[in-house]
This record gives C-alpha cells, sequence and structure tokens, in this order.
C-alpha cells in the first residue's frame, strides 16, 4: 500500500509540474523555448501565443518571450521522474531550429537515452538540419522522431526523417491545410492528423482527412485524428466518421 502510495504522489507531482493536454502525449519538456516561423503552417502559431501569455505573467523561462531561448537547467528534468511517461519534446519550440546548437542537441539526446524509462517525441519542421545533424546524434529506442507536413509542397520533409536512424518515425499532419495524397509511408510508423484551432483557424475538410485515415488503413500505420479544430474545437470535436481514431505507433498507449 505504501508503495502504491508513493507511486501515485510522485505520478501527481509529475504531472502537475508538466502535464499536456495535447491529446497524443502525456507530458512535455522544453529544454529551448521561442522559435521563427517557416511555413504556411505556422502562422497562427499556439507557442507564440502561449509565450507572450507567459511573459505577461512573469514566468522566468518565458522573459524573452518567443526568442529562441536555451535552457540548460532543464536538460537533466527528466531523469527525476521516475514514473514512466511519453514526453512531447520541446512542445514551444523546435530542437532543430537553426540557433540550437548541435552540442545543445546531443545533450537533449543524452537525457534521452539516460531516461530509458520514458518514451520522447521530437517533433520539427527544420528537416533537412535533422537530417544533418542525425549521424552525430544517439538514437536510443525510446526516441520516436516527426515531421510536421502540413501542404503537399512541404512533403520533402519525410524524404529527410528517413534519413535517420529513428526507430520510431511519425508526421504530424496538423494543422492540414491541403490534401494530401499518395504520401510515401514506406518507413512511417505513425500519422497525427489535425485540424487548426482558435482565432482564424483555417477550415479542415473532410475529404482530406478520410483520404489520409484509407492510406494509412493501407500501409499498415497508426493513425491518430486529433481535432477538427476551429475556433471552438471542443464543439467541433475528433470524431472521424462517428469513431475516435487514437492509435499509436507499437501499440503504445498515452
Amino acid at each position: 500500500m505504501m508503495n502504491f502510495v508513493r507511486r501515485w504522489r510522485e505520478k501527481r507531482k509529475v504531472t502537475v509540474m508538466a502535464e499536456s493536454k495535447i491529446e497524443w502525449t502525456e507530458m512535455t519538456w522544453n529544454p529551448t523555448t521561442g522559435c521563427d516561423k517557416i511555413s504556411p503552417g505556422c502562422k497562427h502559431c499556439y507557442a507564440e501565443v502561449m509565450s507572450r501569455r507567459l511573459k505577461a505573467m512573469g514566468q522566468p523561462k518565458y522573459l524573452k518571450g518567443f526568442e529562441l531561448t536555451l535552457h540548460r537547467s532543464e536538460l537533466q528534468k527528466p531523469l527525476t521522474w521516475k514514473t514512466p511517461q511519453t514526453i512531447f519534446v520541446n512542445s514551444m519550440s523546435d530542437l532543430f531550429h537553426e540557433e540550437v546548437p548541435l552540442e545543445f542537441i546531443q545533450a537533449v539526446f543524452e537525457t534521452m537515452r539516460k531516461a530509458s524509462w520514458h518514451q520522447f517525441q521530437v517533433l520539427t519542421k527544420r528537416a533537412e538540419r535533422l537530417a544533418a545533424l542525425a549521424p552525430q546524434l544517439d538514437w536510443s529506442p525510446n526516441v520516436w522522431m516527426g515531421v510536421s507536413v502540413e501542404r503537399a509542397d512541404y512533403t520533402d520533409r519525410i524524404d529527410y526523417l528517413r534519413q535517420t536512424p529513428a526507430q520510431t518515425k511519425f508526421l504530424s499532419l496538423e494543422p492540414l491545410l491541403g490534401p494530401l495524397p499518395n504520401l510515401n509511408l514506406n518507413g512511417i510508423d505513425w500519422v497525427i492528423v489535425g485540424g487548426e484551432s482558435g482565432r482564424g483557424a483555417r477550415p479542415l475538410q473532410a475529404e482530406w482527412v478520410l483520404d489520409l485515415r484509407d492510406q494509412c488503413q493501407r500501409a499498415k500505420v497508426a493513425f491518430f485524428f486529433k481535432q477538427w479544430g476551429g475556433v471552438n474545437k471542443k464543439k467541433t470535436g475528433r470524431l472521424l466518421d462517428g469513431k475516435t481514431y487514437d492509435a499509436m505507433p507499437m501499440g503504445v498507449g498515452v
């Protein structure tokens, strides 16, 4: 009984500190914050809006707002979380931003290797830099690597992802801004699809989502539909054809 209580208290402490409302993960870890917009999917960046709010609230990590900032004090944090978690790395930034030094990225990967009881989800739009640096990184099996693709003219990011030795590779097709027919899903383990949410959200067409679901089913790739989005994402929900699609790679759940 005492062991159960201790584990519950430990998990409660962790989730209060960093729990995430993102449907496909449990926690977030931000060794860097801030970013720059590089493609249409960045137009209404939630992290930029959130950074401004946190700066206004006086949060120490966000004193520079959305300017790229390294937080070396955060590098060891996952090692203190003893209960296994699925952790989204840099929900408020991009680890492969050109201003993040290689040695810092290597330090993040070293922590992920040491914290082998966690699963880490790393997501980038800077796929070309990812592929260039991949040979210099320590790819432990618990690191899931993904790229964001919002439109058909950015599918080259998937090819760069395939060049990495990550054991689990995934795509975040969010915010989906157009159809993505005939995707090459070779070597891809997981696909997340979602519409844009919040003020000024651009519309998501049902046929785009249904086509991607069907592509994943044919390729036997795990498919996760995150949301329809819109101004009120809670109202629009995440049902697709009356079903919830929340498959995870290798049968892992969150």
